[in-house]
C-alpha cells in the first residue's frame, strides 16, 4: 500500500459570469480524473504549465479544498471521510509550503509567532518550549534563532521561504507538499532552498509533493515525476524515464522551454 494513494480525483468548477452578462454555461475540471501514489520517503515532483491544475492538485490531497469525487489515502486512512477531529490529527501529518514567501507569512506577526502558531493550534506546548522548538526550527532552515523577534517584511523572499518551511516543519509532519516554493526566488536563491529541502527530507525522513512548472528543479530533487497537463497527468515515470526518454511531446517542450538549475 502506497503512503499516500489518489484515485480518479476530479475537482470540477462551474464557469462564472460571461463577459456579456449573465451567466456563462459550463464547467472548468481543474483536476480530471487523476490517480497516482507516493511512497513513503520518495518525492513525487508534479511539474506542468501555469493553469495545468497541478497546485488544485496539491490542495486537493490535502483536503484545502473539497473534490467533486475521487478518492484520497494517507497511510491507509480515508483522508475524505474523516470528521473535523481526524482532519484535525491528520493536519499534524500533512504540511505544505506555499508558493509566495511574501504573501503566506503575516506581517503583523514575529517570526516567533509564525513559526509556533501550528504548536498553538495543536499541540497545546508552554511558551518556553514553543520557543525552544522554534530555535531548534530556525537553526534547521538555516536561520540563527534571534531572527525569531522580527517581522517576516524585514528578510529577504529566500529567508521568508526558510521560515516558511520552519512552520511547516513545526509539528513534525511526515507528508509535505511544497507548491511552487522557488517560482518567486531568482535562481541562485531558489537553488538553495531546492538543497535545503534535500537535507530536511533526510534529515526529518519526509515524503514530498513537489509541484513546479521547471522541469530542470523537479528533475533535481523528485525520484519520480509526473507530468500534468489540462488538469490529466499525461505521463509518470522514474526522472530517468521521463527526461531522457519521454513519450510525450508535452512532456519534451517542458523540457526544452526551461534553463538548467545550477548550484
Amino acid at each position: 500500500m502506497a503512503f499516500v494513494e489518489v484515485r480518479d480525483l476530479i475537482k470540477i468548477y462551474p464557469l462564472g459570469e460571461s463577459a456579456l452578462g449573465g451567466r456563462a454555461h459550463g464547467e472548468v475540471r481543474a483536476v480530471d480524473g487523476v490517480s497516482l501514489d507516493i511512497a513513503a520517503g520518495e518525492t513525487l515532483g508534479v511539474v506542468g504549465e501555469s493553469g495545468s491544475g497541478k497546485s488544485t492538485l496539491g490542495r486537493l490531497i490535502l483536503r484545502l479544498i473539497e473534490p467533486s469525487s475521487g478518492s484520497i489515502r494517507f497511510d491507509g486512512q480515508d483522508v475524505l471521510a474523516a470528521g473535523r477531529s481526524e482532519m484535525r490529527r491528520l493536519r499534524r501529518d500533512m504540511q505544505i509550503v506555499f508558493q509566495d514567501p511574501f504573501g503566506s507569512l503575516d506581517p503583523r506577526m514575529t517570526v516567533a509567532d509564525i513559526v509556533t502558531e501550528p504548536l498553538v493550534i495543536h499541540n497545546g506546548a508552554g511558551r518556553e518550549a514553543r520557543m525552544q522548538t522554534a530555535a531548534e526550527l530556525m537553526r534547521a532552515v538555516g536561520l540563527d534563532p534571534s531572527v525569531l523577534r522580527r517581522y517576516a517584511h524585514e528578510f529577504s523572499g529566500g529567508q521568508r521561504q526558510r521560515i516558511g518551511i520552519a512552520r511547516a516543519l513545526a509539528l513534525k509532519p511526515r507528508f509535505i507538499v511544497a507548491d511552487e516554493p522557488v517560482s518567486a526566488l531568482d535562481v541562485s536563491v531558489g537553488a538553495q532552498i531546492v538543497n535545503l529541502l534535500a537535507d530536511l527530507q533526510r534529515q526529518f525522513k519526509l515524503t514530498y509533493l513537489f509541484i513546479s512548472h521547471s522541469m530542470p528543479v523537479v528533475r533535481y530533487l523528485a525520484t519520480r515525476i509526473a507530468v500534468m497537463k489540462s488538469g490529466k497527468i499525461v505521463e509518470v515515470g522514474t526522472v530517468e524515464q521521463v527526461t531522457t526518454r519521454p513519450q510525450e511531446p508535452y512532456t519534451r517542450s517542458l523540457l526544452e522551454a526551461t534553463p538548467e538549475l545550477k548550484g
